[in-house]
């Protein structure tokens, strides 16, 4: 499964790293010790059957044939993030959890194409492994080796199946959202649609249990119960955090950095702070720049700073002191409008950015909060 991030830490809570793949951290969330283990119980009796008097050795087996199943995790996500690549996108990390994996893209696939490539091919990899394992286990001796082979070839042509289903998260809902998108030319409808099929899988992945005793006469366990429901969550709460984001990005067209600007006044560094805002009061500034000797502006003074030093203080503060320094990606186009203005506040966080007209020429100061309350009004 892929996925795009903006974040800049890629390590998950509660995640080792294990090295990289494909140029990218590879991380494994402690969760996952819980599922071996699970994977090693259940699978010991069968182990026992195919391999009897191995005793407690039943469990170490499971575990081997639980590290088997997620190497081919592995493979799946390796194969999204080398597509990804390929498109010349940076993958940022690859992460193994307790339901499979997921591989974090710097940003998202600008093309139809390219999404339904960088999806797809994650089930791709998994039928294609499933299939030689199904070969495999044609040649290989009975016993614990051939139930290895057919576990890893059942395991991963299921993996592949429910991939493939059309709704997002899964990579069958990317695919979905790249054939919307490529029809429609729309990429948030596209979004709203794969995001509502996932909804639509999550609901059946939960009577799956029922099918199965319905159809194949099988006997159903508690445990088929909690999978399910586990797998069913999983899907719904993906379905419903795409959704909540492609309604966000219908906001976004409505922010533009030069309408949502303050006024701001450019004040030596060595200035006190209570003159500093008494200028800005008597020109109706809303925001301080301090400017260098040549009238280089080289700080954003924050708001909260001043809002918290006494008026009894004040004159003996230097504006510069509560000055962040404009260094790289504070410095934004007063252009920016929609999802790249988002995209490069999200870049180098912070509560005040500086605009520039395109001749270098200080526009105003963009605040933070004021790029949130407008979202809020949209």
């Amino acid at each position: 499964m892929s996925s795009p991030s903006p974040s800049a830490d890629p390590r998950p809570a509660g995640a080792w790293q294990l090295g990289s793949v494909a140029g990218a951290p590879l991380y494994v969330q402690r969760s996952w010790l819980l599922v071996a283990a699970l994977i090693a119980i259940v699978f010991s009796p069968r182990v026992e059957t195919v391999a009897p008097g191995l005793g407690n050795l039943a469990y170490v087996a499971g575990l081997g044939i639980a590290v088997l199943l997620y190497l081919s995790v592995l493979l799946h996500e390796v194969s999204h993030a080398l597509m990804a690549q390929a498109f010349g996108m940076r993958v940022i990390s690859v992460t193994l959890h307790f339901l499979g994996g997921v591989t974090q893209i710097e940003d998202e696939a600008d093309t139809p194409r390219r999404e339904f490539w960088i999806a797809i091919v994650g089930p791709l990899t998994s039928a294609a492994i499933g299939l030689v394992a199904l070969a495999g286990a044609q040649v290989v001796p009975d016993g614990l080796v051939l139930f290895a082979v057919q576990s890893m070839a059942i395991a991963n042509l299921v993996l592949a199946v429910i991939n493939i289903l059309p709704g997002l998260p899964l990579d069958g809902g990317a695919v979905l959202r790249a054939l919307v998108w490529s029809v429609s030319g729309r990429p948030t409808l596209a979004t709203i649609v794969a995001a509502w099929g996932g909804r639509v899988v999550a609901v059946a992945i939960l009577g799956y249990p029922f099918l199965l005793a319905e159809l194949f006469g099988s006997n159903v366990s508690l445990l088929d119960f909690v999978l399910a429901g586990v797998v069913a969550a999983f899907v719904w709460s993906g379905a419903s955090q795409s959704l909540l984001v492609a309604r966000l990005r219908a906001k976004l067209p409505a922010l533009q950095a030069r309408a949502m600007a303050r006024r701001a006044l450019a004040v030596p560094e060595d200035l006190p702070l209570s003159e500093a805002v008494r200028r800005a009061h008597e020109v109706g500034a809303g925001s301080l720049v301090t400017v260098e000797a040549g009238g280089r502006p080289i700080g954003i003074v924050n708001e909260h700073a001043v809002d918290a030093t006494p008026d009894d203080r004040r004159p003996w503060v230097s504006t510069g002191a509560l000055a962040r320094r404009i260094d790289a990606g504070l410095a934004l186009s007063a252009d920016l409008v929609g999802e790249p203005l988002v995209r490069a506040m999200n870049a180098a966080p912070s509560s005040e950015y500086l605009l520039l007209e395109q001749d270098g020429s200080v526009y105003g100061v963009l605040a933070t909060a004021d790029v949130d309350a407008a979202l809020t009004r949209t």
